[in-house]
């Protein structure tokens, strides 16, 4: 019997892109439809607390955050595997996703055989690195997305650089946000679009870049840029 390998990508665009393709043939491929990258989370990953979280962060019930995101991933939490690849973009966003997913596969002890596949905007596989053992990724999770401390050693380059722009995106000397400022008469949609081409490091999409203009925005001058 052949051993079976789960294909976890980033994001639903991927997931229909390789349906559409059939780039995988007939192999289990499942989506991680998230942007921890931005938000609030918990050290108790997938939980009812998480769900409470994370919901709140994407402005949805917790009932529809778990049809799109946790009902695709029922695989992974209800099934062993020997073989687990893994689908991510080099982007801030998809980096801190897969940190995510790394973070919970450590937590419940997956002993399996691990495959990153980086890909890139067109979902062409880049670089691939093979994943010996999964440890230390939960406790680098908790480290960066609840303390957002700065770790000593990431193996990983593109995780790395990742987790680098993570910690910076939201301060208030980044590039991001400082080209944001210096931008004030520019209408929110026409910046997004801007934002969206000049940092594609960050990843981020239009939700994301909506919701850090308008919050500058009001720090900055008030409830009139609403």
């Amino acid at each position: 019997m052949m051993q079976r390998t789960l294909h976890i990508l980033n994001g639903q665009e991927m997931y229909h892109y390789f349906q559409k393709t059939n780039y995988l043939g007939k192999e289990l491929m499942i989506p991680f439809n998230e942007a921890m990258c931005f938000g609030d989370t918990c050290d108790d990953l997938f939980s009812p607390e998480f769900i409470a979280i994370r919901s709140k962060v994407h402005h949805v019930t917790p009932e529809i955050y778990a049809e799109i995101t946790l009902k695709p991933l029922q695989p992974l939490f209800s099934e062993k595997f020997p073989q687990i690849a893994l689908w991510f973009d080099s982007d801030m966003f998809c980096q801190i996703n897969l940190l995510t997913v790394l973070a919970w596969l450590d937590h419940t002890n997956y002993e399996g055989e691990m495959t990153l596949h980086i890909v890139g905007e067109k979902f062409e596989p880049l670089r691939s690195f093979t994943l010996n053992k999964v440890e230390g990724y939960y406790e680098l999770y908790k480290q960066v997305l609840i303390h957002r401390e700065t770790p000593k050693n990431i193996a990983l380059i593109p995780l790395k650089k990742g987790i680098e722009l993570y910690l910076n995106y939201l301060q208030k000397d980044s590039d991001l946000l400082m080209f944001i400022e210096r931008h004030p008469d520019v209408p929110e949609e026409e910046l997004v679009s801007l934002l969206i081409e000049k940092f594609r490091d960050y990843g981020l999409g239009d939700t994301q870049y909506l919701e850090i203009i308008k919050s500058l925005r009001e720090k900055q001058y008030g409830k009139i840029w609403l």
